[in-house]
């Protein structure tokens, strides 16, 4: 499985900015899919994850702000964020988890950077 993320880029605190993420190759056998972030310093951590049946989940800092969705025909998972914060700078990382075998796959990351 391939994942090519893109949709990053600088928005001023308040903006809002919509990351893509397609999968390709072994596509038949992507269960969850999700979104982490690495900001400089810190740990990469979950910031949205979507089941095949659609079923959510969001870190607290985004509920509210950000939403997650699929297009399982497009093999694509996506990431709305609106009202963005200077604190959700970061690079932000697409994962697809597979199911034979149990695999996770991750992108290469896409920049997101919100300004003050």
């Amino acid at each position: 499985v391939q994942l090519q993320a893109c949709g990053g880029g600088l928005v001023q605190a308040g903006g809002s900015l919509r990351l893509s993420c397609a999968a390709s190759g072994s596509i038949f056998s992507i269960g969850a899919m999700g979104w982490y972030r690495q900001a400089p310093g810190k740990q990469r951590e979950l910031v949205a994850s979507i089941t095949s049946s659609s079923i959510t989940n969001y870190a607290d800092s985004v509920k509210g702000r950000f939403t997650i969705s699929r297009n399982n025909a497009k093999n694509t998972v996506y990431l709305q964020m609106n009202s963005l914060k200077p604190e959700d700078t970061a690079v932000y990382y697409c994962n697809a988890i597979t199911t034979m075998p149990f695999y996770t796959y991750w992108g290469q990351g896409t920049q997101v950077t919100v300004s003050s």
